[in-house]
């Protein structure tokens, strides 16, 4: 559940180190984001030789929540920390990091976030 100014983590090598959400995108009257939801987010914090700058806006997929999900199959996943993936566009939901870290759910390449399932260590 994450909502207007919570603090994220970049689970990937995009130069971005910490995010603030602010938008969810999916309607005026959407207020939490869960695993798989597109952000409209600010670079807080960014490394300089990164690709994005710090107060740059840019589209996040959300990757991990501390807030547990609830699988089809009635089990539930949790992770340590919130923390999404930098995009290009909300149309070609591609990574603009080469590598991705941490965990993550199998959830993310069923909403058609391919690559980024296949450039993760871990599919949990």
């Amino acid at each position: 559940m994450i909502q207007h100014r919570t603090m994220l983590k970049a689970a990937d090598n995009s130069g971005a180190k910490i995010l603030q959400v602010i938008h969810v995108f999916g309607g005026s009257k959407r207020k939490f984001g869960y695993i798989g939801d597109i952000l409209n987010c600010v670079v807080k914090q960014a490394i300089p030789t990164g690709q994005v700058k710090e107060s740059e806006i840019v589209k996040v997929v959300l990757v991990r929540t501390r807030k547990e999900y609830k699988r089809a199959d009635g089990s539930y996943v949790r992770f340590s920390d919130n923390a999404g993936v930098v995009i290009d566009t909300i149309k070609d939901k591609n990574p603009k990091g080469t590598r991705i870290f941490g965990p993550i759910p199998r959830e993310i390449r069923d909403k058609g976030f391919a690559k980024i399932a296949s450039m993760a260590v871990e599919v949990v």
